[in-house]
């Protein structure tokens, strides 16, 4: 079982693995995206870079239930869609002040 952890915004418990992804999306160097698919299906996501043998790289996930929690808490906020014919990508950051009171609102398309 995961001790909860208290985040020093809200004051609030939250897992090891929400205070990971927070950490993670908190990282200016590490973007961090959520591609929203036709019929809704979502997936969070950031490109892990190399190690410092240069390989290694590649494409990790995050778990989509803990990003929608702290989405749904306002600990994380989405930018602007980009927009393609089957998805919807937005650019995933973490809330800070007046951010976390605009979110927009995800709008999946019927198929």
């Amino acid at each position: 079982m995961e001790r909860p952890l208290v985040n020093a915004r809200s004051s609030a418990p939250v897992s090891r693995t929400a205070a990971d992804v927070l950490r993670i999306v908190s990282d200016p160097g590490t973007p961090v995206f959520v591609t929203v698919h036709e019929g809704g299906r979502r997936r969070y996501g950031y490109w892990r870079p190399s190690g410092p043998g240069g390989q290694g790289a590649c494409y990790a996930a995050l778990p989509t239930d803990v990003c929608d929690e702290l989405r749904a808490a306002r600990r994380i906020v989405l930018g602007e869609p980009l927009v393609d014919p089957a998805k919807t990508t937005y650019r995933v950051r973490a809330a800070t002040g007046w951010a976390a009171t605009r979110q927009p609102t995800v709008v999946v398309r019927a198929a």
